[in-house]
């Protein structure tokens, strides 16, 4: 065993319900607290000096200075595993440019298919630990990565083994999720129907085969899958074994119903959700994940988190960390600017990058300071939790720990 504190702040989430708004006064605050670990779990929290007298002989692992706790957190939707740059991109649209005008230039997805491809795997591991060591030093210690560059049965196995290989070298959880169906290739001689047939019968047998994903994803989009589709294609996914997961309603709407008619995990963008459907979405078990790093990246108006919450939904957030749409990567700072347009509170801004985006993962050991789950969490270097979005990601994490141990 083990007791490390202590702590000026121990912010549990413990408690809060899955779904829907929460008040700050919910929150449960353990003043000069301690966290007890056995073989990388909590055993108990408390008051660190009344640990530490009922649990005499054992190791003591002292926090210096004024440090608060929280649950580590969880980012449910990146797309870090990839090739080159999109920086142009980013210029061209600031200048305003379309996105088929950038498409048509050489840039857009089909630009990070190219680049990723190209890439060896030595290149494609090596920059993907970079990011997986850049979002631990955030507090991120459960992340899911997509495939979704490689779109042929060569390309897309290269992506998801490297993303499997990567988690033999990182303490941090990797989610791996097949976006085979993040839009047809240009070189697929085929239509879209086709182009999903081709991933049902050649990609995913591979993938379950060598055990590489059990989630599928798929872009609902005007310029990539249409509605009947998708949910043919998704409905096709769930019989092979498969969770899913489904890019919805990013620029148009009526995708995110389909995500819960399917049974989705969640539906991730939502930055075009109607009302109606916002309700459909709020009467079902699957999470409605904002992406402010998108919005951000685009210029676009941010998911209505406000109205979903409200509504009833799970809502998690998450930084859809990508080469072009959302490159900062930096979950915190984008959460802190996303509680400020849509009116969020700090305990909904916190339970959605914790235990609501672990639920839409389908992970419910972590994400919250409790007896018995994962002793994951993250400490920052001030007395009061409130700075930590405050500080709009300025606020560094001060210490990282994953199963109990230490690693930043």
């Amino acid at each position: 065993m083990k007791l490390i504190g202590p702590f000026r702040q121990v912010v549990t989430l413990a408690n809060l319900p899955l779904r829907g708004k929460l008040s700050d006064t919910q929150l449960e605050i353990i003043v000069d607290g301690g966290i007890l670990i056995q073989n990388g779990k909590i055993l108990q929290i408390g008051n660190f000096e009344t640990l530490k007298t009922e649990n005499q002989n054992i190791e003591i692992e002292n926090i210096e200075g004024d440090q608060i706790v929280l649950p580590a957190f969880v980012d449910s939707h990146t797309h870090i595993c990839f090739g080159g740059n999109r920086a142009n991109d980013f210029a061209m649209r600031n200048a305003g440019k379309t996105y088929l005008e950038i498409a048509e230039s050489g840039g857009g997805i089909w630009s990070s298919v190219q680049h990723t491809r190209k890439a060896s795997e030595d290149e494609l591991l090596k920059t993907l630990l970079e990011r997986i060591d850049f979002l631990i030093s955030l507090g991120i210690t459960t992340i899911e990565v997509k495939s979704g560059y490689g779109l042929d049965v060569e390309n897309e196995l290269k992506m998801l083994r490297i993303i499997k290989k990567t988690q033999e070298q990182t303490k941090a959880t990797l989610v791996p999720t097949c976006l085979s169906a993040h839009l047809k290739p240009r070189d697929f001689e085929g239509t879209n129907e086709e182009y999903l047939n081709y991933i049902l019968t050649e990609i995913l047998p591979k993938v379950k085969e060598e055990n590489l994903a059990k989630r599928v994803d798929i872009f609902i989009e005007k310029s990539a899958f249409q509605p009947e589709e998708s949910k043919d294609f998704l409905l096709k996914t769930k019989d092979l074994g498969f969770e899913i997961t489904v890019h919805a309603d990013q620029f148009t709407p009526g995708s995110s119903r389909i995500a819960v008619e399917v049974g989705a995990k969640s539906a991730d963008h939502l930055e075009a959700t109607i009302d109606e459907d916002i309700e459909f979405l709020a009467n079902s078990d699957t999470v409605a994940t904002a992406l402010p790093g998108a919005s951000l990246g685009l210029g676009e108006k941010f998911t209505p988190a406000r109205k979903l919450l409200d509504a009833g939904a799970i809502v998690a957030i998450a930084s859809d960390w990508n080469p072009g749409s959302a490159p900062m990567g930096n979950l915190i700072t984008q959460a802190s600017i996303l509680a400020t347009f849509e009116k969020l509170t700090t305990a909904e801004v916190l339970s959605g990058m914790t235990f609501r985006s672990a639920f839409a993962l389908g992970l419910e050991d972590r994400g919250i300071l409790k007896e018995g789950l994962k002793a994951d969490f993250v400490t920052f270097k001030t007395d009061n939790f409130q700075n930590v979005l405050y500080s709009q990601g300025s606020l560094k994490a001060e210490n990282v720990f994953i199963d109990g141990e230490k690693i930043k």
